[in-house]
């Protein structure tokens, strides 16, 4: 438990803090890369360069300061952040190098006496034991179920196929022969690339795009601009290659009752673990709403195969929305919609009491599904979302 007296200290300290703003962050991680470069195997250095990375510890520090007295409402966060550290593999010594230039960071730039260092590190130190003891529940388990692994494994890639002129699946298999541990629809693969030619390491976290398979893993990879880790996925890795793999992560899946209506919402590369989910759905006995927003066809991707899937199954349902469509593409046959998604035309078959709703895609596409949901009056506790990379709040 932490004292009333740092809990005071801490609450009174927290401003200063904000005030400050994301350059507190930018401090941070330059003092810690200086004194610990090797932890640029494991931090995504595009998210530094871009501070995504710092914006979103920021915004966790500031978070935490508010609500030290309130634990309980930091658990959600918790659990997606510990899910994200195993995919990682972080230690509890790291939690340690971390605390560490956090509070010489709060001294360097505010010196703010020994009695206010003291009281964060103190709530440092109780809010790194809830992630220390969390993660180290989500490695046993993975390590317990049949299939599973601790740290990485290594894996063949024995499929690569182009699903659009943006988006390219990988399929792989255990170099091992073994099985491999099943995955909840939704969660994502943490992959680990140190080419010649690479930096450092770089570890992503990429979402499983199919239904659970007993012996292979598939993602699909859109090619970012300037992306390092993207672009060598698309252009060099190829079947054959061999790549380390950590276990699936995640607390963003599929959780309903068979009976309970879905609706399975994304837009542009965010239909990956919307898709993996409607692979699991087609023996559901609710209705499934399938609703896509691409670009135009070209940028498309499993477009014949969610077809497939609706006309198998009438419980089934389909809509595209096209945002600049091409000559070629097909009215009401490629897609059922132009411009940008609105819920409101389909608002008769979105609102089936008890349905849930998940959605991915770009930040400004989740905002703008999650104001349509709940101007539709739906309830928080059934809309469900994913945020590729730092987590924003919606």
């Amino acid at each position: 438990m932490i004292s009333q007296k740092t809990i005071d200290t801490v609450k009174a300290t927290a401003p200063l803090l904000a005030q400050t703003g994301p350059s507190l962050t930018a401090h941070f991680y330059q003092r810690m890369f200086s004194h610990n470069p090797e932890l640029k195997d494991i931090f995504n250095m595009s998210n530094q360069r871009n501070g995504d990375q710092r914006e979103a510890l920021f915004n966790a520090i500031c978070g935490y300061a508010n609500n030290i007295d309130n634990l309980a409402a930091l658990l959600p966060a918790v659990e997606k952040i510990a899910h994200k550290h195993t995919s990682f593999m972080i230690t509890a010594e790291q939690y340690a190098i971390v605390g560490g230039h956090l509070l010489a960071t709060i001294d360097e730039l505010f010196s703010p006496g020994q009695e206010v260092l003291d009281a964060w590190g103190e709530a440092y130190g109780v809010l790194a034991d809830v992630f220390i003891k969390r993660e180290e529940e989500i490695y046993q388990e993975n390590e317990s179920k049949n299939g599973g692994w601790r740290g990485t494994r290594q894996f063949e890639v024995v499929d690569k196929r182009q699903e659009s002129n943006m988006i390219t699946s990988f399929t792989f298999k255990p170099v091992d022969g073994g099985p491999v541990t099943p995955f909840k629809p939704g969660q994502y693969l943490g992959i680990y690339l140190k080419p010649d030619d690479f930096e450092h390491q770089e570890i992503r976290q990429y979402s499983l795009s199919s239904a659970p398979r007993q012996d292979s893993y598939r993602i699909s990879v859109k090619r970012e601009d300037g992306g390092k880790v993207s672009g060598y996925l698309h252009d060099t890795l190829v079947v054959g290659d061999k790549v380390a793999l950590a276990a699936p992560a995640g607390d963003f899946f599929l959780e309903v009752e068979p009976t309970t209506p879905v609706a399975l919402i994304s837009a542009g590369v965010g239909l990956t673990p919307t898709l993996s989910m409607l692979e699991t759905l087609t023996g559901h006995q609710a209705e499934v709403h399938w609703l896509h927003a691409a670009e135009n066809g070209a940028q498309h991707a499993f477009r014949e195969q969610v077809r497939t899937i609706a006309d198998q199954h009438e419980h089934i349902s389909v809509n595209t929305w096209y945002r600049e469509p091409l000559t070629s593409d097909r009215p009401t046959e490629d897609y059922q919609h132009q411009g940008l998604m609105d819920l409101g035309s389909l608002k008769d078959n979105l609102t089936t009491p008890g349905m849930h709703y998940y959605f991915c895609g770009p930040v400004g596409f989740m905002q703008h599904i999650g104001k349509q949901l709940i101007n539709m009056g739906i309830s928080e506790d059934r809309i469900h979302y994913e945020c590729f990379g730092p987590h924003k709040v919606l």
